[in-house]
């Protein structure tokens, strides 16, 4: 079973917090066994939110981009490459 990720547990405390403090304000209860039943209620309903936020999906690699990104261009001579920057540099100084 893959870890839970940062936005999984943001998800689940926000909705365990608002759900718990929503159920005992609309049902105003002061028993101990009603605010026990409303924390479970509220701490399944966070553990279902945080199981239904998508995971991050792995890369799977393509044959061609398993290549490089190199394998597809052609090489540029290292020459005309060199005379360019050579001849602006020449005129600045």
């Amino acid at each position: 079973m893959p870890r839970p990720t940062a936005a999984q547990f943001a998800y689940g405390s926000c909705t365990v917090i608002f759900s718990t403090l929503a159920m005992l304000l609309l049902s105003q209860t002061s028993s101990g066994p009603s605010v026990a039943v409303i924390a479970v209620a509220a701490l399944a309903l966070g553990l279902l939110v945080a199981m239904t936020v998508p995971q991050p999906r792995t890369r799977t690699m393509s044959p061609v981009a398993a290549r490089g990104p190199a394998a597809d261009r052609t090489p540029v001579p290292a020459a005309r490459i060199s005379a360019g920057a050579g001849e602006s540099r020449g005129r600045a100084a």
